[in-house]
């Protein structure tokens, strides 16, 4: 067996083995990078440090600890309760609501999961007393984290990104970032119209009766006065340090989209003037740091670069191409994306894919911005499967449900996206030429 297929089936063990005993793939993928780096490629310590992502590690550890510090503080608990309060109570309106909160929290550095667990159970609480169908709300929460999953300043877009400026890749920030909403956006509005959300119009949230005590079974972590769930005066208030990451916020996007800077450093720096102002706020932010999201990059990636000093990303890709068939080898791609991604990291398939891929797109013979958006994007809107993070939060955060039937229909509807997905956004995305 050649080094190049052992590292390959490497590849292949880390999936199936952080899939079924829920370990990191990130750690596991270090001890491959030691392993298959020392023994088949003959690298010492410093060569297979030498594919360590500084730049990736400083961007997670940067917009996570700002956003940690952004949820102590109850700023992203008073934006969602602002999104609420735009749209006066309209029933029809809430899943919109939620949608349009998940996607402009990971627009702005939040990890999918990271908004989709802040979101989900207001969500779900609102479905249960409000009659949506669950799986309409869980669906929304979970393709608005993924809408905006892409921006330039995102984990996943900044990913991305990255890997495409380090292998000398065209790439378009903002192709990808549109890619991702507008397809997100469309399965959004088919699900809303398929599972009755027009059904909702016409009601408001006084129209139901909630329950006295606790606000209801499906509290939304405010009172009850008379008919009506009132959040409470705490949630609403805008305090010095609320007002002050909001304008970090706005900032962060300015100095990132306007001046180009770095945003892992401008999102550290931010933290850390947060952090001096109100330590009490930021005392445990540095635990909500997503480790695990930065070990799963981080560990990734590396293992990644000890297959390109090897030769395995070239070998890969000449075995691809030489399938004869273009088109054919892009839409194996996306589906290798999307198949392993509902079980697995969306963010670590990617890290893996798109470096393997590269020899394939130096051919030139695919449109590169495409084919990145349609493997990006086919391995994100996957993630409603109950297998993965988001789909099991979403899953956890339902109340009043009966969650075996819930289960079903997740697993259903995430093995529909798995099957229709990746040949869709490949015929609209790659074939084109994009």
């Amino acid at each position: 067996m050649s080094a190049e297929l052992l590292s390959i089936l490497v590849l292949a063990v880390l999936f199936v083995v952080g899939t079924t005993r829920s370990v990191n793939m990130g750690a596991l993928a270090f001890a491959a990078a030691f392993g298959v780096g020392t023994l088949a490629a003959g690298l010492d310590a410093d060569g297979i440090f030498a594919g360590f992502p500084g730049d990736l590690f400083v961007v997670l550890v940067g917009v996570t600890y700002f956003f940690a510090i952004a949820r102590a503080n109850g700023t992203t608990d008073w934006l969602v309760h602002a999104g609420i309060r735009l749209v006066r109570g309209r029933i029809a309106l809430i899943p919109w609501v939620m949608f349009t909160v998940t996607g402009v929290l990971t627009a702005i550095g939040a990890v999918s999961p990271a908004a989709v667990a802040i979101v989900a159970p207001l969500a779900m609480g609102f479905a249960a007393r409000y009659g949506i169908k669950p799986l309409l709300m869980g669906a929304l929460v979970v393709h608005g984290a993924q809408a905006g999953g892409f921006s330039p300043i995102s984990i996943y877009g900044s990913t991305v990104n990255g890997i495409l400026e380090r292998e000398g890749l065209p790439g378009s920030p903002v192709a990808l970032f549109l890619a991702s909403l507008f397809a997100n956006l469309a399965i959004a509005a088919l699900l809303f119209v398929a599972l009755g959300g027009l059904r909702l119009r016409g009601r408001d949230l006084g129209d139901e009766k909630a329950t006295e005590d606790d606000g209801g079974s499906g509290s939304t972590g405010g009172t009850v006065t008379g008919t009506r769930t009132t959040p409470d005066a705490d949630l609403l208030r805008l305090t010095p340090a609320r007002i002050a990451t909001l304008v970090g916020l706005v900032a962060l996007v300015v100095a990132v989209l306007v001046f180009d800077l770095d945003a892992g450093l401008t999102a550290i720096t931010l933290a850390v003037l947060l952090a001096v102002v109100w330590p009490e706020d930021s005392k445990a932010a540095v635990a909500h740091i997503t480790w695990p999201t930065v070990l799963l990059i981080c560990g990734m990636l590396t293992y990644v670069a000890v297959l390109q000093e090897m030769g395995t990303i070239d070998w890969a890709g000449e075995h691809v191409g030489s399938i004869g068939i273009p088109l054919l080898a892009a839409l194996l791609f996306c589906y290798i994306g999307a198949v392993v991604s509902a079980f697995a990291s969306s963010v670590g398939i990617i890290g893996a894919l798109i470096p393997l891929a590269v020899p394939f797109l130096e051919q030139g013979e695919i449109g590169v911005v495409g084919m990145v958006a349609a493997l990006s994007v086919s391995a994100t809107v996957v993630d409603v499967s109950p297998f993965s993070t988001n789909g099991a939060l979403v899953l956890a955060a339902a109340e009043d449900t009966d969650r075996e039937r819930f289960f079903r229909q997740l697993m259903l509807y995430g093995g529909a996206v798995t099957a229709l997905a990746p040949l869709v956004f490949w015929l609209t995305l790659v074939v084109p030429g994009l």
